[in-house]
């Protein structure tokens, strides 16, 4: 009997979808958003504004206040007037309640939130919609129940808040990192400046508008817009305490620098260069999944992306040959398309700093693959990138490119894999696929990364702690040891 031949699947005739776009008649956006201080929108002191862009279109969304020095002052003030007249007198209890009312307000508008996280930051709508906003108000929920049960966090010490923290997150996770910040300040009995990335102000100016509606006391939670200068003098305020950032590593150490000496305490959760790892015992199928989630996920713009992945040698072959044929299924485009894998990239700075890298893995000599898909003309986009035969010294192996680009480097040992997975500056998160318990124990001993994934990849969970080590910076947010960086003892 004759074998049957199967024919190669065509990618670009079998995986054609109707386009299936996110309705956004249904969200209210401002044409102009002032600064949010003491519970009341108010216009910047000198009148400045910034254009916030969808990087899917280059369109201008709308104007967004940025602060200079006078209003900084005026939001430290009003927290600390908070502080010192409201926030800390209140019962434990009636904080949980405004934390939790704020939880159920996200929940209510989360169709409006998903899809403003995806016109202003470019991620796909799938994922605003089932990772960004729901876990942003699980966030809110899980601290609303701490509020008023500080004290089996700390048994046998007393804790104290520390006041105002001023709170600067990035533009990758805009509501989520708000969330991060924001729920775990307030549970702890601490009053908030928050400042969002000057690309990704929307949706934690959505977020203020429902912190208004909420009934928190005037000045407890504020939100003001801005670059790098309204960040460094929100941090260099003399009335504020505490200060958490999540951002690059670069901008973490001009942080630490300026405040050695005041007495204002940090959390610091910087970059990464996340180490893969698929055994030869690994569920392959499963494995690739995971790469594929683990460094195309909101374009690669995740600090924990697992952006270097280490094949043991005898199954690289079958690996990255099933990683090209996956890579033509998926789909870059337009972020509101529910069909959309890979959205736009988050800005043109960023976009020409990945195609940078692109080069310089070029010029280094690893072989480059990128997928055939078609991408749009107009817009921030970039195919999914891999680069095969890296080696430890090459640039992009090294250094964070924040992008869809993956490097993949072949071991024959477990002990070669983890020296060459732990030879980086960075230690923020890792991934393990084997079938077998025991090796996945061994190497979350070894691995100097804060969160080990095993079989899976950015899994997230309000009740599980996140943050690194090295020069991925320090503290941890999330689960109880979240509250820690917000407590005095």
């Amino acid at each position: 009997m004759a074998k049957k031949i199967i024919p190669a699947l065509d990618f670009k005739g079998d995986w054609n979808y109707s386009p299936a776009p996110e309705d956004t008649k249904h969200i209210n956006l401002q044409k102009q958003y002032e600064l949010f201080i003491d519970g009341k929108f108010v216009k910047p002191a000198k009148g400045k504004y910034f254009d916030t862009i969808n990087p899917a279109t280059e369109q201008v969304i709308a104007k967004v206040a940025e602060a200079d020095d006078s209003d900084v002052n005026k939001a430290v003030k009003a927290a600390k007037t908070a502080y010192d007249k409201v926030w800390s007198k209140m019962p434990a209890k009636e904080k949980g309640k405004y934390i939790y009312r704020i939880a159920r307000m996200i929940q209510e508008r989360a169709r409006e939130f998903s899809v403003i996280e995806t016109l202003d930051g470019g991620k796909p709508i799938r994922e605003s919609r089932d990772v960004d906003v729901p876990l942003a108000a699980n966030h809110f929920f899980y601290y609303a129940g701490w509020a008023d049960k500080l004290e089996y966090a700390t048994p046998n010490r007393v804790s104290k808040p520390y006041g105002v923290a001023a709170q600067i997150i990035p533009w990758n996770f805009p509501l989520l990192m708000a969330a991060w910040k924001i729920a775990p300040a307030l549970a702890t009995g601490n009053t908030v400046v928050l400042k969002p990335a000057e690309t990704t102000p929307l949706t934690a100016l959505k977020l203020a508008e429902i912190i208004q509606e909420s009934g928190l006391p005037p000045g407890v939670v504020n939100i003001i817009t801005g670059a790098g200068k309204t960040g460094a003098a929100l941090v260099n305020h003399p009335d504020v305490s505490k200060i958490a950032f999540t951002g690059s590593t670069d901008v973490g150490k001009l942080i630490q620098k300026s405040i050695a000496g005041t007495g204002k305490k940090a959390t610091l959760e910087l970059g990464g260069k996340a180490a893969n790892i698929i055994f030869e015992d690994a569920p392959i199928n499963q494995a690739v999944e995971g790469i594929v989630n683990g460094i195309f996920f909101n374009q690669g713009h995740v600090c924990c992306a697992g952006s270097r992945l280490f094949v043991q040698e005898s199954v690289a072959d079958i690996v990255i040959k099933k990683l090209k044929d996956r890579l033509e299924t998926l789909i870059v485009g337009d972020p509101l398309d529910k069909n959309t894998d890979i959205g736009a990239i988050n800005s043109k700075e960023q976009l020409n700093t990945i195609n940078k890298y692109i080069k310089i893995g070029k010029d280094e000599g690893a072989e480059f693959y990128q997928s055939s898909c078609n991408i749009p003309s107009k817009g921030y986009f970039c195919r999914p990138t891999l680069f095969i035969n890296a080696s430890q010294s090459h640039r992009i192996v090294q250094e964070e490119i924040f992008g869809p680009v993956l490097t993949i480097q072949t071991f024959r040992t477990v002990e070669e894999v983890i020296e060459k997975a732990n030879n980086i500056p960075y230690g923020l998160s890792a991934g393990v696929w084997t079938d077998k318990g025991s090796k996945i124990f061994n190497l979350t001993t070894k691995l100097r990364a804060g969160v080990v994934w095993a079989n899976t990849y950015n899994k997230f969970d309000p009740t599980s702690p996140f943050g690194g080590y090295k020069e991925s910076g320090f503290g941890r947010e999330g689960g109880m040891h979240g509250l820690m960086g917000y407590l005095k003892f």
